[in-house]
């Protein structure tokens, strides 16, 4: 069994209806408590609404508001990160055409978190799998640089930070391998 949940134009519907029966604003929220509980509007709100009936306003759906209209949709975001998520801000930014400090603003608010991209050795294929202690002793010899006494393995991987939401693995990076 399903619970019927009101939305507030329903809500105020009913308000505008105990305003027309001449009941005030404290025994309509009264009412709405006993009927809603916790779906109930607020008496604040309540006493607000009996305002703007008693003012010859009987417009239930909100006004339109001051403020700039959003010049882009979440979804828009979203749909940039999951064709690449190592985007950056101002890569964002531009696409979208918006400042960087905007687009910050909604991934946060999307729940969104940089990662940095972890690196791996390499990336395993069913085929290479197979591969043998042999070729791994190949790939490393070219990566080590030698001084007085000392063996240095030399490696320094680009790893980019991506977007991602928290709990989710960051990207994995590939080393490159030399060519022979």
């Amino acid at each position: 069994m399903s619970i019927f949940v009101p939305n507030k134009v329903y809500l105020r519907g009913i308000l505008l209806h105990y305003f027309i029966q001449k009941k005030s604003a404290a025994e309509a929220h009264r009412i709405l408590v006993q009927t809603y509980g916790d779906n109930a509007l607020s008496d604040t709100t309540c006493r607000n609404w009996f305002r703007r009936f008693k003012n010859n306003d009987f417009e239930l759906e909100d006004k339109e508001r001051s403020g700039a209209p959003k010049k882009f949709q979440d979804k828009e975001l979203e749909q940039l990160l999951d064709e690449d998520p190592s985007q950056t801000l101002s890569e964002l930014g531009k696409i979208l055409q918006v400042d960087e400090s905007t687009v910050s603003k909604r991934l946060k608010g999307l729940g969104m978190i940089q990662k940095q991209g972890h690196w791996v050795p390499y990336e395993l294929k069913p085929r290479t799998t197979a591969s043998t202690a042999e070729k791994k002793r190949f790939f490393a010899s070219h990566r080590i640089v030698t001084g007085d006494e000392k063996w240095i393995h030399y490696d320094n991987p680009k790893r980019r930070k991506s977007w991602g939401k928290p709990g989710h693995a960051s990207r994995k990076t590939a080393a490159i391998r030399a060519k022979t």
